[in-house]
């Protein structure tokens, strides 16, 4: 009798989750200093976040295939121990287009551990346990996100901006380790390299309008979230506030909201469907949008977390449309929304840049209010057409 296969640790999941995400949002907090260091505009310094989001995007929907082809926790291991050497480059960079081909690298590498991990996670770990190994996964992006901006502002208070890069290479070192150790060798992995099943599916998806609409929505969420939170840290580094990076790095606390967001979100979703939560989202998100015209600090805060719980239910709307919209090849699904969701946040990068360039922050509220109003529009149109119906 073969012993019980051994199941990961939750706990191992919500680790590997904050590891990997440490890298996507870390340079925000950065970027007041990067703009003195470089003599650059918002527009151009924001492309050290946008660069390694457009790369995400473009990486994600090919990373499924390779996993598909080579295995989900070889694939996890491999993009941990590559995640060393970007790192690495970006914080020796002499110039900040050296430090943006850098964070393209490392935006190449970060879905192999995100798309792969979560296949692991549906393949490996028993139906009893996979709920909460993909809630811990989640709950583990998310402090990952805030810690990503946290320390790379505080560690770069204490020494620079380069200091801030080196800790992302211990963290992926790290991520390596603990996959090696933690991950089990595959059981139920069968590998799947027909490139025209590929093809089929991705032929059917793009044929698959409410996909497509979600795909939108997905693309104007991370608009909305990278446009704010990208200009927020040089409104808050420039008079009246005047805030170091550890400062402006703490006030990505909000970002924790979304520990609390995503679980609610789910049985909410449930009930009323993704249309539904969709709306609510965009509300609550203009409403605290709007609030942050205010100039006393305490407003501008409180604004940031409303509308940042309204984005988080609205990703958690649209994650849940997208497997609602398709029968067939889900990770191919999932790819292309990640593909459309990160072109947001690399196309925000620039053009909510160059909106604060013209016009400060009160540019910038109108960009991003649009942003959530369209996605509003199109997920009330996309998800409704005849045929289609993601209600429960």
């Amino acid at each position: 009798m073969s012993p019980a296969p051994r199941v990961p640790h939750p706990l191992t999941f919500a680790v590997l989750g904050t590891l990997v995400f440490l890298n996507v949002y870390a340079p925000q907090s950065l970027l007041p200093l990067l703009a003195r260091e470089f003599r650059a505009g918002a527009a151009e310094v924001g492309g050290v976040v946008g660069a390694g989001l457009l790369a995400m995007s473009l990486a994600s929907p090919l990373v499924g295939v390779l996993a598909d082809a080579v295995g989900r926790r070889r694939t996890v291991l491999a993009a941990f121990a590559g995640l060393m050497l970007p790192a690495a480059l970006a914080a020796l960079a002499p110039s900040l287009p050296l430090l943006s081909a850098a964070r393209f690298a490392q935006g190449l590498l970060i879905p192999g551990v995100m798309v792969a991990l979560n296949a692991y996670i549906a393949e490996e770990v028993p139906p009893e346990s996979r709920v909460r190994a993909l809630t811990s996964y989640v709950t583990g992006t998310v402090l990952g996100g805030f810690l990503g901006r946290f320390l790379s502002g505080l560690v770069a208070g204490w020494g620079n901006w380069h200091a801030a890069f080196w800790l992302l290479a211990a963290a992926s070192l790290a991520g390596f380790l603990l996959a090696r150790a933690g991950l089990p060798r595959e059981r139920a992995f069968h590998a799947h390299r027909d490139p025209r099943a590929v093809l089929s599916g991705l032929a059917a998806h793009l044929r698959n309008p409410a996909l497509l609409a979600t795909c939108a929505v997905g693309f104007l969420i991370l608009f909305t979230l990278v446009g704010t939170f990208n200009t927020l840290t040089l409104r808050l580094a420039g008079a009246p506030y005047g805030l170091s990076t550890g400062q402006t790095g703490a006030i990505f606390a909000v970002y924790l909201l979304g520990v609390v967001i995503t679980p609610v979100a789910g049985p909410f979703l449930a009930a009323r469907g993704p249309r539904t939560g969709l709306l609510t989202a965009v509300a609550l998100s203009v409403t605290g949008l709007v609030v942050t015209l205010a100039a006393p600090l305490p407003l501008v805060i409180g604004g940031v977390a409303a509308g940042a719980c309204g984005v988080f239910l609205a990703q958690s709307a649209a994650l849940a449309a997208v497997q609602r919209s398709v029968r067939t090849a889900r990770s191919l699904a999932t790819g292309l929304y990640h593909l459309a969701y990160y072109g947001g946040g690399a196309a925000a990068s620039v053009v909510a840049g160059h909106a604060f360039e013209l016009g400060g922050w009160r540019a910038v509220v109108p960009l991003v209010l649009a942003s959530m109003g369209l996605a509003a529009l199109v997920g009330t149109l996309g998800w409704r057409r005849p045929g289609v119906t993601l209600r429960p």
